[in-house]
């Protein structure tokens, strides 16, 4: 960490003497590159925030249909048809009643 710090001082045109490297190293670090990469940080943020926002709305989006979906098929089971319902249908409804609970546990929870 305290080379890759220097070579980060030395391209911002700073070179530690050799007293305290280590305190000096830290102390321009404060002074002369939080800036830098607070500014990196929020650099790097814009451009994942609207990848979270565009996940956030499909995962939401799913999350609803888990539930329509479901019903629909209940709907089917229920009034359609008499015939049994397979052990493999049952488990897909299970993980998504899953799925869907969890997911509204946390906004309960918040």
């Amino acid at each position: 960490m305290f080379y890759i710090a220097n070579a980060l001082l030395c391209k911002l045109g700073y070179k530690v003497g050799s007293k305290i490297v280590h305190k000096v190293t830290a102390d321009s670090l404060i002074v002369l590159a939080r800036k830098k990469l607070k500014e990196s940080l929020l650099e790097d943020y814009e451009n994942v925030k609207e990848v979270a926002l565009e996940l956030a709305s499909t995962k939401a989006d799913e999350i609803v249909s888990l539930f329509d979906r479901e019903r629909l098929k209940r709907n089917i089971f229920q009034y359609i048809t008499h015939e049994k319902i397979k052990e493999s249908k049952a488990r897909t409804s299970f993980e998504r009643a899953t799925k869907f609970c969890n997911e509204i546990m946390k906004l309960l929870e918040a």
